[in-house]
């Protein structure tokens, strides 16, 4: 007859021990949620508000922002550029993807020239699909 020291030696451990399974997953939410925040900053602007926009969102590969800020600079894609460069990079996509829509974000302090400036751009080479993006009023 065996004691039970003996059989308890010679039994085998059949479960996982998920500890360290729980401490990577923890220390990979907290990566995601500092980095998060870091990828998504462009330019600091106050949108206008609009409170009769409707929203229908459309491929996001059809898709390309460009930005306006009140001192009149411009960015693609939030990498700041001159509008001659941001005109022929839309212009080189158009061709590629005839669907394509610029969204332009206008700081509400911009100068309307500086907007026909970039449509008026656009327009030339064949672009004239534009959203303006505006903020609804619960954002302010």
């Amino acid at each position: 007859m065996r004691r039970f020291s003996q059989r308890s030696h010679l039994v085998t451990l059949s479960e996982i021990n998920i500890t360290p399974l729980l401490d990577l997953a923890f220390v990979l939410l907290i990566i995601f949620v500092i980095t998060t925040p870091l990828l998504e900053k462009g330019m600091d602007l106050n949108l206008p508000t609009s409170r009769n926009a409707v929203d229908r969102p459309p491929d996001r590969n059809n898709v390309r922002v460009v930005e306006i800020n009140a001192a009149g600079q411009y960015a693609l894609e939030k990498r700041p550029q001159a509008l001659g460069q941001i005109v022929a990079s839309l212009a080189q996509e158009f061709r590629a993807n005839p669907n394509l829509i610029i969204y332009v974000r206008p700081d509400e302090n911009s100068r309307m020239k500086d907007f026909v400036a970039l449509t008026d751009a656009c327009t030339g080479v064949g672009i004239s699909r534009f959203s303006i993006r505006t903020q609804s009023p619960a954002r302010r």
